[in-house]
C-alpha cells in the first residue's frame, strides 16, 4: 500500500505490520530526490516474531527491508547505507556474515551499533537501510 503527499512529492511505504498502525510511521519513505528510507525492520513476519539465530534474525530483517524497497521498484543493488542494530556485541560476527552475503558486491555505507535492547527480548537484530534511485522521479 502507497500514499502520496502530493504537496511534498514524499512517497509513503505502508507494508500493513500492526505497530505501523498503532506507532504512526511508514515502512519506508520516498523522497523527491530519489533516497528512500526503510524504518527499522526486525525478523517479524505477519506479526509473528521469526527468532532464530542473529545471522537468521539479520537475513530475515533485511528481507523484510527488501520487501519495502520493492514496493517503490527498488532491490538490493540501490542500496547505498545500512545500519545493523545488536543486542549484543558477541553477535557481530554472525550479523557481520549476513550482511556480507548480501551486500558483498554492493557495498554500501554501513554501521553496526550496540544497543540495549528492543521491543521483545528474543530479538537480538534491527536493520534500517536507505536506498536511491538515480535519476529521481
Amino acid at each position: 500500500m502507497t500514499d502520496s503527499d502530493s504537496a511534498s512529492a514524499v512517497r509513503r511505504i505502508s507494508t500493513g505490520a500492526p505497530w505501523e498502525e498503532k506507532f504512526g510511521y511508514s515502512r519506508a519513505v520516498e523522497l523527491p530526490n530519489g533516497l528512500v528510507l526503510v524504518a527499522g525492520c526486525t525478523s517479524v513476519i505477519n506479526g509473528q516474531i521469526s527468532a532464530g539465530s542473529p545471522y537468521e534474525q539479520a537475513i530475515t530483517s533485511f528481507d523484510v527491508a527488501f520487501a519495502a524497497l520493492e514496493q517503490v521498484g527498488l532491490g538490493r543493488e540501490d542500496v547505498v547505507r545500512t545500519r545493523m542494530y545488536l543486542t549484543h556485541a558477541r553477535d557481530v560476527e554472525e550479523v557481520g556474515r549476513a550482511h556480507k552475503e548480501l551486500f558483498d558486491a554492493v557495498r554500501p555505507a554501513a554501521s553496526m551499533i550496540i544497543v540495549s535492547g528492543f521491543v521483545d527480548p528474543s530479538l537480538v537484530v534491527e536493520v534500517e537501510i536507505e536506498a536511491y534511485r538515480g535519476g529521481a522521479r
